[in-house]
């Protein structure tokens, strides 16, 4: 283990390898870093401001660490960009919870690591960057998207700041707007422009035309071949140490899910309970699935029919009978492989992670993202997770009947410290029935209304519950450019009138909801 002691992200006061002080070549971080990961490319490469060195956590190294392929630093007094990055960008990655371990590619000078000869693979796109911590930003920020996995880890530091709404950015303006036009599309600038005059007060026209004269490095891909290895694999396929269960809400489709029994029968890794909630509310209504249910399986069938509706209550329901090591939430509409359960097993081991988001294809689709990669999204039909934090979470009855439980759901297992990885060679095909499931039909009260919300409401909980002040304003001037090209009203004046109302529509319904929701949540 190789640390660089700098002075505030400029400077190198001193460089230690293996708790021995050694002489550095270069006085300029940027420099020296570059120079310690050719010289030492198989040594983990620590950074620490002099402030914060005797708080380094050494001990807690190897666990930060696990694996090679992984990126992670802590912001004690600073982070490198201002909360304003939020303006182009709401992914979950951009509000890293500092209380635990988070993906995220925002990394800080202040403390933070990667292996050298992985941050190597960087050096060609960006060997001209020669600030710190723009460069260890941009190593994450196209990292991330090509197999780096990166973190923002408390355990690096055994001081804590309590307040971290009060980080200083490093940034200048013109890095904010430079870093938008290299790692984001273009229009992500002249929305950031917009958020700065509009809600900053500032008109900020120079950092905005130099950002076009920057080298656009936007989805640049890189090979950094995930060579890691799982010796355990057999063991813990063969000792059934990773017991799995698996949870199916269904409504009206006896037929498809009895395909799906029929695919886990032949699994080579079978799970250990299958709960599935049938939900049908006709009080007069009977099981459709006891000639299912009672055929003979090689797994516990836990089978409960609820006279009600909707997909947040039936997989709560189903999370609550959950007693295996392992919780894989399946849709009733998908066909799988054989090797699925045990190739998920041994792959989520391998990575050292705790979610896995398979991937989900249609029949004769075509797999769109190639590499293992941190997941900015969460799948409820296509994913394996560790038993014990999911059931600390649940779908929450506020997106009952709408959409955006899956992305709520995904939020608060990153708030416990669970990074969700896409793991491409992982394949389910979802046959996408054309009815039953497990939504029910049925109109939310705002469709009958004359002006419809936008965004809806659902959506707008998500907002609320979830993006900061930036990214909410964000979201929604970038809502209002994208839809104005999808709809009648081409007078922009009329057009910015009318969504203005059709916001606060949704504001309205958004609150409503939650108030309606306090009932329902009583009983799950």
């Amino acid at each position: 283990m190789l640390i660089i002691v700098h002075e505030n992200g400029i400077k190198v006061n001193r460089t230690i390898l293996d708790k021995k002080e050694i002489a550095f070549k270069y006085a300029n971080l940027t420099d020296e870093f570059w120079h310690l990961a050719k010289e030492y490319s198989n040594h983990l490469i620590v950074w620490v401001d002099i402030r914060f060195y005797e708080n380094l956590s050494y001990l807690e190294l190897p666990g930060i660490f696990k694996h090679k392929h992984i990126m992670a630093s802590y912001p004690l007094k600073e982070q490198y960009f201002s909360p304003c990055i939020g303006y182009i960008d709401q992914l979950p990655f951009v509000k890293p919870d500092y209380r635990v371990k988070y993906p995220t590619w925002r990394m800080s000078t202040n403390a933070g690591g990667i292996y050298g000869h992985v941050a190597l693979k960087f050096e060609g796109l960006f060997k001209g960057f020669r600030d710190f911590g723009f460069l260890i930003n941009a190593i994450a920020k196209i990292g991330q998207q090509n197999s780096l996995f990166c973190y923002s880890d408390p355990r690096l530091l055994n001081k804590k700041y309590q307040d971290f709404t009060k980080l200083n950015p490093h940034a200048t303006l013109k890095d904010l707007f430079r870093f938008t036009y290299q790692f984001y599309k273009t229009e992500w600038l002249f929305v950031l422009f917009f958020c700065y005059i509009r809600y900053e007060k500032r008109f900020p026209i120079s950092a905005f035309i130099l950002a076009f004269f920057s080298k656009k490095l936007w989805n640049k891909n890189l090979e950094l071949r995930f060579d890691l290895e799982n010796k355990d694999a057999e063991r813990q396929i063969n000792s059934r140490e990773n017991t799995v269960d698996v949870i199916i809400p269904t409504l009206n489709r006896a037929t498809y899910l009895k395909q799906v029994l029929k695919d886990l029968e032949k699994q080579t890794y079978k799970p250990t309970n299958v709960i599935i909630v049938e939900q049908n509310p006709d009080i007069e209504a009977s099981s459709e699935l006891n000639e299912i249910i009672s055929q003979k399986w090689t797994f516990s069938v836990i089978h409960k029919f609820i006279k009600r509706t909707g997909a947040c209550f039936a997989r709560n329901l189903a999370l609550n009978e959950v007693t295996s090591k392992w919780v894989f939430f399946a849709d009733d509409d998908l066909r799988l492989p054989e090797t699925l359960l045990e190739s998920a097993v041994i792959e989520i081991q391998r990575l050292k992670v705790k979610a896995l988001n398979f991937n989900c294809l249609q029949p004769e689709g075509n797999t769109v993202f190639q590499r293992i990669k941190q997941w900015g999204a969460f799948a409820s039909g296509s994913s394996l997770v560790a038993a014990k934090e999911a059931k600390e979470c649940i779908y929450r009855p506020e997106f009952e009947r709408g959409f955006g439980e899956d992305t709520d759901y995904g939020l608060q297992l990153r708030n416990k410290g669970i990074d969700i990885i896409y793991h491409p060679d992982v394949q389910i095909t979802h046959l996408k029935a054309p009815r039953g499931g497990f939504r029910e039909q049925e109109k939310s009260p705002w469709m009958d209304q004359k002006m419809q919300p936008k965004p809806s409401p659902t959506m707008m909980l998500l907002v609320k519950c979830h993006f900061d002040e930036y990214m909410a304003r964000g979201y929604k001037v970038a809502l209002f450019v994208k839809y104005y090209q999808r709809q009648n009203i081409k007078n922009p004046f009329a057009y910015l009138k009318t969504m203005r109302k059709r916001w606060k529509l949704s504001e309205k319904w958004a609150d409503q909801i939650i108030q309606q929701s306090k009932v329902l949540s009583d009983e799950v």
